[in-house]
C-alpha cells in the first residue's frame, strides 16, 4: 500500500508552522478580508478539525464499524469562544495530535488502514479515506491564510 499520504500529514506540521511564521497577535486577529475568518478563527478551526479527524481515525482502528460525528465548524466558531482562545496553543495542538497519530499510522498495517466506520453525512469511511480528507483541508486553510498575508502586506 501507498503511504505517501501518511508522509503528507506529516508535512502539515511544518507548513502550518511556516505559514504563520512572523505573524504578530494583531496579525492573526486582523479581518483584512471583510465577511472571512481571522487567520487566528482559521487556526482555532484548524485544531478543532484535528481532533475531529484524529477521534475518527482512532475510533475506526479500534472499534468495529464506529460512527463517526458530523460537526458544524460555523456553529464551532460561534459558540465555542474562538477569541478567547491561544491560536498559539492551537498550533501545538495540531503539531501534538499529528506527532501522536503518526506513530499509530506509522504502526498500522495495510489491512488496519483499510478498517471503515460509518460518518453520519458521507458514509462508509477508510482510515486512509479520513487521511484522505484532513490532508488537503489543511492545505485548503493554509491557501486562506496566504491570502490573508497578502492583504496585510506580510
Amino acid at each position: 500500500m501507498d503511504r505517501s499520504l501518511i508522509d503528507r500529514y506529516e508535512q502539515g506540521i511544518s507548513e502550518l508552522r511556516a505559514a504563520l511564521a512572523g505573524m504578530s497577535d494583531a496579525d492573526m486577529k486582523a479581518v483584512p478580508i471583510p465577511g472571512k475568518w481571522s487567520t487566528h478563527q482559521v487556526v482555532i478551526h484548524l485544531a478543532d478539525a484535528e481532533a475531529a479527524f484524529a477521534d475518527r481515525i482512532r475510533r475506526i482502528l479500534a472499534q468495529d464499524d464506529p460512527q463517526l460525528l458530523a460537526w458544524d465548524e460555523n456553529l464551532f466558531v460561534q459558540r465555542l469562544h474562538y477569541e478567547g482562545q491561544s491560536s498559539q496553543d492551537a498550533v501545538e495542538l495540531i503539531a501534538l495530535t499529528r506527532r501522536q497519530l503518526l506513530r499509530i499510522l506509522r504502526a498500522a498495517g495495510d489491512a488496519d488502514l483499510m478498517r471503515a466506520g460509518m460518518h453520519s453525512e458521507r458514509g462508509r469511511q477508510t482510515v486512509i479515506d479520513v487521511l484522505g480528507y484532513a490532508v488537503p483541508h489543511l492545505t485548503h486553510h493554509l491557501k486562506f491564510v496566504a491570502e490573508k498575508r497578502r492583504a496585510l502586506g506580510k
